[in-house]
């Protein structure tokens, strides 16, 4: 496992996380806790520390189970989570977003999350006139001069470009990171929001790594998906069809001979200055693993950045 100092915070992070949306039960399978618990297990193994959950992953449910895994060694962790939705059923969210419900959020993560202390505490999909609230902004200060949130961060939608104005403010609202998506199918951050991260020297984490599965060499074109999981509810069937394409063309054409595919895709998202760290999601032990290797692949440079070398 290859380390990457987390923007100007002093949190050091492994170059590939955990996702977890999945253990919500919106990526058409029901966890139990003995199978996420063999996961950490593995992470352990492999080196990942970074671990990104949210609020609305189930009712807490993702937290739950989190905070479960990793409480006999939750020091060794840089744990992330989210805050602005709340869940109700599948794919049904509300959005408390006043200070009050900060707090609220706050605590009901943290008593989910078996912790005290929250290392990364993100914005999730906030729009422009709710980011700016300075009530907002003081809970936040409030509870890291309490102990409870060590940094905030910034987890922004895929339209990378209507959040430029948060991204440029990150540094005056006392956020330290942003969470976006970036993938070889969507390289949108580029244009805009990377710049302004370097420039800010914000830490990166780049969700989606995979593009929901596509760039993972499992899926042809024509492929049905659930329609009860993300892919099949969300995404159109022209859609899924022209992304398998592309990832079949990548494949074909990109690909190096003998390397796995996800694992390349992974590895091609840290090829970048700006990100710190990708967070695909997993459904077990092997792909845990699977993703922890893509730090072997020689396109992880050494020279990154952000890179630490670990004593």
């Amino acid at each position: 496992m290859k380390y990457r100092r987390l923007g100007r915070s002093e949190l050091v992070v492994s170059v590939i996380g955990m996702g977890t949306w999945q253990f919500g039960g919106e990526w058409g399978k029901d966890f139990e806790q003995g199978e996420v618990d063999a996961m950490f297990d593995r992470a352990r193994d492999v080196g990942i520390n970074l671990i990104d959950t949210a609020e609305c992953y189930g009712d807490h449910t993702s937290e739950a189970f989190v905070g479960a895994a990793i409480g006999r060694d939750r020091e060794k962790w840089v744990l992330a989570t989210k805050f602005g939705h709340k869940f109700h059923a599948p794919f049904d969210r509300s959005e408390p977003r006043s200070a009050a419900d900060v707090r609220v959020q706050l605590e009901d993560s943290l008593r989910a999350l078996r912790t005290d202390y929250i290392d990364l505490y993100q914005y999730h999909s906030w729009r422009a006139e709710e980011f700016f609230n300075d009530d907002v902004m003081a809970e936040l200060e409030k509870a890291k001069a309490e102990g409870k949130v060590r940094h905030v961060a910034n987890s922004i939608t895929s339209k990378t470009e209507t959040h430029v104005d948060q991204v440029a403010a990150s540094s005056a609202r006392h956020v330290e990171a942003i969470q976006l998506v970036y993938n070889r199918l969507d390289q949108r951050p580029e244009a805009g929001v990377f710049p302004l991260c370097v420039a800010q020297d914000l830490g990166v984490l780049a969700r989606v790594p995979l593009a929901s599965g596509y760039l993972s060499g499992r899926y042809k074109p024509g492929h049905k998906f659930d329609a009860n999981e993300v892919r099949g509810k969300w995404h159109g069937e022209a859609d899924r069809n022209a992304k398998l394409a592309e990832a079949e063309r990548i494949k074909a054409e990109e690909l190096p001979a003998g390397v796995d595919m996800a694992q390349w895709a992974l590895a091609w998202c840290l090829l970048h200055p700006a990100v710190t760290c990708v967070i695909p999601g997993c459904k077990s032990v092997e792909q845990v693993a699977s993703n922890a290797a893509a730090a072997e692949l020689d396109m992880v440079a050494a020279d990154h950045p952000q890179a630490v070398v670990l004593e």
